[in-house]
């Protein structure tokens, strides 16, 4: 009926499956658990999925829109999204920069992801470099790959900060992209002025060198998810050719609706051909435009998170018990994962044993930094609470102090 090469997926995806995602294959195996033991048995710190419902004003602007709906709210616009809405973000970013950030500066996107792979697609030509901090969000790699680009990883130090000596032994005439990702996912590790201000004046001195631009695409979902009082230095005061994908999937509770944006540095060269490469390519990777619905209402919410104290009382909770286990962990400063360390070799082997007690985590191999695990606190407290038995019982099978 088929030919000799009866095939039904690109080789290349077939691949890309089978490294896949240890985060929604733990996720998987996690349901295969619930099925057998109940879902109140097993406690699941895999996923970034918050808990928290989205602040009372987001219900009060959906609530706006379905009272009073706006004539033509559902329609196409311009596929960089409405001006008003673009205002509204360039408004929040020149309050929280101090830079003169305006709507042309902007465009709004399906998310984060959709960001990063806009952004990619308009600036790397295929084979060029794009350097990527270990430990990272897998995707990058993903993301990458998609536009025919080439990923370089580069180590950060014990304690999850970017090697700067490393990343400028790294940058040659290919690099076209270094991507940060503060506060970051999986370490929790937000990025200070001091080591943003260095890494930019590497950036500057290697575009001098060899006559090229490095964009510095910054990854920032977590932005305003910071704790113990600690301030976010923007990536767009250090380097002119800063590109932001921005997602309000965790600062407001808001995953499913796929809504954010990129903002480009208004010092970059050449500012407006990129943002009409953006717009392009935000049409023409499918994504059209970003949701009308949600461009409406976080138009209005651009100063507005969820409870950082509520996810501070998580993370210390989580945090407290685990150094008390033996668990050798680096203090989250923003986001809502942390990295321990594994107390065997194998991070697969150890996340496996995790999985005998009915707790599920995601080994640290799966972003690139093996000897460790991650867990996400942005669960319920039955949830964290319920998973310390089973990570007390592992730490003493594999000879932690209790």
């Amino acid at each position: 009926m088929y030919g000799s090469d009866d095939r039904f997926m690109s080789d290349k995806v077939r691949k890309g499956m089978a490294a896949g995602s240890w985060i929604r294959r733990m996720f998987d195996e996690g349901n295969i658990l619930r099925q057998k033991y109940g879902a109140d048995k097993v406690f699941d710190l895999t996923l970034g999925n918050p808990v928290m419902e989205p602040p009372p004003e987001f219900r009060r602007e959906l609530k706006k829109l379905a009272d009073n709906p706006v004539p033509g709210m559902h329609r196409y616009m311009e596929n960089a999204g409405y001006m008003e809405t673009r205002a509204a973000v360039a408004a929040q970013l020149a309050r929280e920069t101090g830079i003169r950030v305006t709507a042309a500066d902007v465009v709004m996107t399906s998310g984060a992801a959709a960001a990063m792979n806009v952004a990619l697609k308009t600036t790397l030509n295929p084979g060029e470099e794009v350097i990527v901090f270990a430990p990272y969000f897998v995707e990058y790699l993903g993301y990458i790959d998609n536009h025919g680009g080439v990923p370089k990883i580069v180590p950060t130090d014990e304690q999850f900060v970017p090697r700067l000596d490393a990343l400028e032994d790294a940058i040659g005439r290919k690099t076209r992209a270094v991507i940060v990702n503060s506060p970051n996912n999986p370490t929790g590790v937000v990025y200070n002025e001091g080591l943003m201000r260095k890494l930019g004046n590497i950036l500057a001195k290697k575009e001098s060198e060899y006559g090229t631009r490095i964009f510095l695409l910054s990854d920032e979902p977590y932005r305003k998810l910071i704790y113990d009082g600690l301030k976010y230095p923007s990536p767009l005061l250090f380097h002119p050719s800063t590109v932001i994908a921005m997602s309000h999937s965790k600062d407001l509770a808001l995953p499913g609706e796929r809504i954010g944006y990129l903002a480009i540095s208004p010092d970059c060269p050449n500012k407006q051909e990129l943002v009409d490469g953006f717009i392009y390519c935000n049409r023409t990777l499918g994504f059209v435009n970003a949701p009308a619905l949600m461009q409406r209402i976080v138009a209005h919410l651009q100063d507005v998170t969820v409870s950082i104290t509520d996810y501070q009382k998580k993370r210390d909770f989580l945090y407290k018990n685990l150094t008390e286990m033996g668990y050798v962990c680096h203090k989250p400063q923003g986001a809502f994962y942390m990295f321990p360390k594994s107390p065997i070799t194998d991070d697969v082997e150890f996340v496996r044993a995790l999985q005998e007690e009915l707790v599920l985590a995601v080994p640290g191999q799966g972003f690139g930094g093996p000897g460790h695990f991650r867990i996400s606190y942005c669960a319920d407290d039955r949830t964290l609470a319920g998973a310390l038995d089973g990570l007390r019982k592992t730490a003493k099978r594999f000879g932690l102090r209790e």
